[in-house]
């Protein structure tokens, strides 16, 4: 990557690409006609070893950060799976998409970040664009399957700061353990359900979810998480579900509603909003310490 661009900007950027690749789920799992597990299953196994083949090895340096992302990310995909099994899609995504709300509370106690101006006018606006996004699909839904997509909320906040606690380190290694942690679990779990169809089409699908839409999000996310703020990496995040409506416009040709484009514009000019202003906040601050320490010398030296 071009290191002419600030730290923060490179992380927005690789933020930026790992919800974009994020967005490509809902349309290549429709494509695959499998039970949940076994999809969640085969992608992350997928994956793994996709990651494991460009890490080339797993060295895990066990702490607390490092066991707290395997088991949040894992456990995410898995009660993301649950929930949409016992509720509906648009429930389960929106009722996830509370995270930032999350992060930006638990990234104060524990990271000791603070959660700036522009940040707390995106967390207001974002849940708006969320609700317009998907207000023709809510439905009451089962109260099981709201609390799962609730309860993956947490974790996926959970995901994110026990990430930012390895800015110094190498989150990818904790989200390889994650990946083989969720292909054990739901793996063994699709050991006991019908065995589905294998096509071409299905192979391709499985493979692209692994490779792409998990694996090559996987590395811009563990690069991009040590650039930028834990809430900052969570609201960037929100731009995923916005993709959903402009892929199924360019694939079946729907027209996405106008309180549905306006819900995503609202998502996406918040947040990026919110991004540039932290950025350029960030930015500053780095050059400000930069001329104080290059003073400070030279009065040493004098």
């Amino acid at each position: 990557m071009n290191t002419s661009f600030s730290p923060a900007l490179l992380g927005t950027l690789s933020m930026m690409a790992c919800a974009f690749l994020w967005s490509v789920a809902g349309l290549f799992i429709k494509i695959l006609d499998w039970n949940p597990f076994l999809i969640a299953g085969m992608r992350s196994l997928i994956a793994f070893l996709f990651l494991f083949a460009i890490a080339r090895s797993v060295r895990l340096t066990w702490s607390w950060p490092l066991v707290g992302t395997a088991l949040a990310n894992a456990a995410t995909m898995l009660l993301f799976i649950s929930a949409n099994k016992t509720t509906t899609a648009a429930n389960a995504i929106l009722l996830q998409y509370l995270a930032p709300v999350f992060t930006a509370i638990l990234g104060v106690f524990i990271l000791k970040e603070h959660v700036r101006r522009e940040q707390v006018i995106a967390l207001l606006l974002t849940p708006v664009g969320m609700a317009l996004l998907f207000f023709d699909r809510l439905s009451t839904g089962q109260l099981l399957g709201n609390m799962l997509a609730l309860t993956s909320a947490v974790t996926f906040a959970l995901m994110f700061i026990f990430t930012r606690m390895q800015k110094e380190g190498n989150p990818l290694q904790s989200l390889m353990a994650s990946h083989a942690i969720t292909a054990i679990i739901a793996l063994s779990v699709a050991v006991f359900l019908p065995v589905p169809r294998i096509t071409p089409a299905a192979v391709g699908s499985i493979v692209v979810l692994g490779v792409l839409q998990i694996g090559l999000a996987t590395l811009f996310f563990s690069y991009g998480i040590k650039r930028v703020s834990a809430v900052t990496a969570n609201l960037i995040a929100l731009i995923e579900p916005v993709f959903n409506p402009v892929w199924v416009f360019l694939l079946l040709r729907e027209v996405p509603s106008a309180q549905s484009l306006l819900g995503g514009f609202l998502i996406i000019g918040s947040v990026a909003a919110a991004s540039v202003i932290t950025g350029w906040r960030m930015d500053r601050g780095a050059s400000k310490r930069g001329r104080r320490e290059s003073n400070l010398e030279t009065f040493e030296i004098n």
